[in-house]
Formats: C-alpha cells, structure tokens, sequence
C-alpha cells in the first residue's frame, strides 16, 4: 500500500486526492497524535495563497477542533512562518496547508512538532494508521475548540528575522520574484525596512497564478528583471517561500550549492560554521564539495528532502546544511529550510564582503550537470523494472569513476528524477537521456 505522506507531507491534487474529508481527518488524527496529554491544546495553522487553501482550511480546523484543541488561524503567511510561530506561541503543533513549488492545482498538508521541526516518518505514519480510527476523542460541551485569528503572524515573523542579523542594506538595489505566492507583501516590507531599494514582480496572488512562469522553479524570469532593472542582485522564492534561488548583477543563477558555498565559507573564516562541515545532498554540485575540502572544510551527503538534509545535521551536530533547490536550513536560527532568512544571510555576506555576488559565486567550480524529471503513470516498480536496471548500469559503466548518476521517484509529484554529472557535458547528456528515454517507455504517462 503507498504510503500517503511523502517527503513533504501529504500532497496532491485540491478537491480530488487531498479533499475536504481527507484534510477532515488528518486535523483529527494529526491533532490527537501531536496534543497528546495537553490540557487546553492548541494548533496553529497557515497557508499559502492558492484557490483550494480555505477550503482546506476549514476542514482542517473542524478535524482539529472535533478533538476538543484550539486553532490559532495565521492566515497567508510562509511555511517557515508556521515552523517559527508554532514555537514561539507555544502550540502543541502547526499546520501548514502548501504545496509549496507544484503549480496552484495542487495542494499538500504539512504537520510540525511544537518545537517546530517537521515530523519524523514514525509519528507520520502513526498519524496515517488513525486516520480512519474510531477511537479518537470527540470533545463535548465546552471542550470542543475554538479558533483565535493572530493577525500579528507576518510582523512577529518579520521581527523574528530582523534579530538574526547585525546589518542594513541601505544603496543596495534588490530584484525580487515572489512567485505569486507567501513572499508577496512579506518580502518587500522586510527588505525596505532594512533599507533596501526593492523592485518586486509576481507578487499578486489570485490563487491561480502561483508558480505560474515564475519564482524559483522558472529562475529565467528573476535572470531577465535584474538586468531589465539594473538590480545588485535578485532573489526568486518558491510559493510558500521555503526555497530560494538568487541571481548575480549579470543575470547568472546562484544555486542552492552556490547559497552554501558562499554562506558556508565566510562560516568557516569566522570560525562560526560548526564541526567544519555542512550537509548537502546526492543532487549537489561535486563542485560543493571540492570547495570545501579545499579551504579545510567537509560535505556530508544526505538523502534528497530538507527533512532528510536536516536529519543528518542533527546526527553530525552541524549547524547549516541545504538543497541544490535552495532549501538552505541555518539550524541556529530555524527549524526548517526559509527562504527569506536565507536570504538575508546571503546579503549578509554580500554586504560585509563589498564584492559583487558574481566574484563571490566564483569560489566554486561547477561541474556538468544535468537533471531530467520523467512524468509517470506510477511511481511505483521502476526499481525492479529489468530494462531501466539494465539502462543504468550501462550509463554509469559509461560515466566510470569521474562521473555519478542518481535516480529517485520524486516525493511530491508523479516524476522519476534523473541526475547525472561529469566533466565532460556531452557525455552526461548522452547518459542521461538514454535512461530518462528508457524509463518513458516503461513507465511514462
């Protein structure tokens, strides 16, 4: 049986696989699971702008209220919002409702612990088991909860930011792409109260537009307003802003590697960057870690997803560690990869350094690489399948020891991911549209 929560919660499409009555009891479940043994409980929960979002909302609230807990009601606000907010409000749990980059058709549901940090696969899945109990408390009387709108939740969020740094951006210009989606509003007052000149786009939301040809999954538009508007730098968030890329003064794309080799380095100078090592994954740049064990310093590879990036950061008591896709997690200050905080540490160097972001990019190499995402009728059976086993050991036979392949079915979409390098791009290309041909044949929609 597939399992219902993936490396980023429960996902799927609004009103078709995530309906009302499923978001009905994972409110319930989740929230018997998560307020155990409180005496008052309370859940906060937030959401993205898309169209399906209050209506997910109100199932939510009436599965968490059921159980007899209180719902504090954040409105649109960033998931690392609702990670920060959990914990400083001093809830039994939080509730996010995005489906953070998947275009606005999409919805998901994403629990945190009251410290804030995302589930682990165990309290998941003893979430997944009661969703169907009988067993689960109905509150009576005066038990059955109550929901407490907080409209201070994007200021307090705002000011928790602002304490992380020790900087003004006065002369610097700023392009920033929120992409339709929880930046909008929140990022240019945080950035112009710093003293930055801002020049935004795509921050109108109307629940359809999300993602749409923007933000952090369609950098080129954040590449071209940069130079349309002569900005230092541009920043591209993801729709719950969890995620972001930035672009140099020239246009090029600064990565999610690039935000960790750039952050992580000036750590390793200060003598701040805990243990000398990050956390990156099987995506990274071979470029990131070069890098590092150049200036004295290490990579550990996790599994793809900031949740498993965050694991083995806490494993190895390291205090930043991140994604290709810029989920950069900065643990001594958020629980979970923030975009807006990421950012903000990224200007922090750019700052302090006086450098342009393109000579400060330049610190890494980059090696060839190439990523083919294959959309699947199934997800399922790929890893048993004779013909793609055989087209994998043929490419990475090819690619030899210089090289390295990587496949994985996506946590969060109907895709098989395949991820090549090598220093030679022609040969990665040739590698990697072998086995992405083969698995469309055998498992292609």
């Amino acid at each position: 049986m597939t399992r219902l929560f993936g490396t980023d919660g429960v996902r799927g499409v609004a009103n078709e696989t995530l309906t009302p009555e499923l978001a009905f009891k994972l409110g319930r479940a989740g929230a018997a699971v998560l307020t155990e043994g409180s005496s008052r409980p309370k859940v906060v929960i937030g959401r993205d702008p898309r169209i399906s979002g209050q209506m997910l909302e109100s199932a939510l609230i009436s599965g968490i209220t059921s159980i007899g807990a209180d719902v504090i009601l954040l409105g649109v606000v960033t998931t690392p919002a609702v990670a920060y907010l959990t914990k400083y409000l001093k809830a039994d749990a939080g509730v996010m409702i995005s489906a953070s980059h998947n275009p606005y058709y999409d919805n998901g549901i994403k629990f945190f612990s009251s410290s804030g940090f995302k589930l682990s696969d165990e309290v998941e899945d003893t979430i997944e088991r009661l969703l169907d109990s009988q067993l689960l408390p109905r509150a009576k009387d005066d038990r059955i909860g109550r929901v407490y709108p907080y409209k201070e939740a994007n200021s307090q969020y705002q000011d928790f930011l602002k304490s992380c740094i020790d900087f003004d951006l006065n002369g610097v210009h700023i392009a920033i792409d929120c992409a339709n989606g929880s930046s909008s509003g929140v990022a240019i007052e945080l950035l112009n109260s710093l003293g930055a000149r801002v020049s935004v786009f795509n921050n109108n939301p109307n629940g359809l537009n999300i993602n749409v040809k923007c933000g952090s999954t369609y950098p080129e538009a954040i590449q071209e307003y940069v130079q349309k508007v002569g900005a230092d730098l541009g920043l591209t968030f993801d729709g719950d802003a969890d995620r972001v890329l930035a672009v140099d003064e020239k246009g090029q794309l600064i990565d999610g590697d690039k935000i960790l080799a750039i952050c992580g380095l000036a750590m390793l100078r200060e003598g701040t960057l805990k243990n000398k090592k990050i956390v990156a994954t099987a995506y990274s740049n071979g470029g990131l870690i070069q890098v590092f064990k150049e200036h004295g310093g290490d990579v550990i590879l996790a599994g793809a997803g900031d949740r498993y990036v965050l694991e083995a950061m806490q494993e190895h008591d390291l205090v930043l560690g991140g994604e290709q896709s810029g989920h950069i997690i900065f643990l001594e200050h958020s629980t979970t990869g923030d975009g807006l905080l990421t950012a903000l540490m990224l200007l922090s160097v750019f700052k302090k350094s006086g450098k342009p972001l393109s000579e400060l990019a330049e610190v890494m190499p980059e090696y060839p690489q190439i990523l083919v995402n294959v959309r699947v009728s199934s997800k399922e059976g790929w890893e048993e399948n004779p013909r793609i086993q055989q087209a994998l050991g043929e490419a990475e036979k090819e690619l030899g020891s210089q090289g390295r392949l990587f496949v994985r079915a996506s946590g969060t979409e109907p895709l098989i991911r395949i991820m090549g390098e090598h220093p030679d791009k022609e040969v990665v290309e040739k590698v990697v549209d072998a086995v992405a041909s083969v698995v469309r044949t055998e498992q292609g929609v």
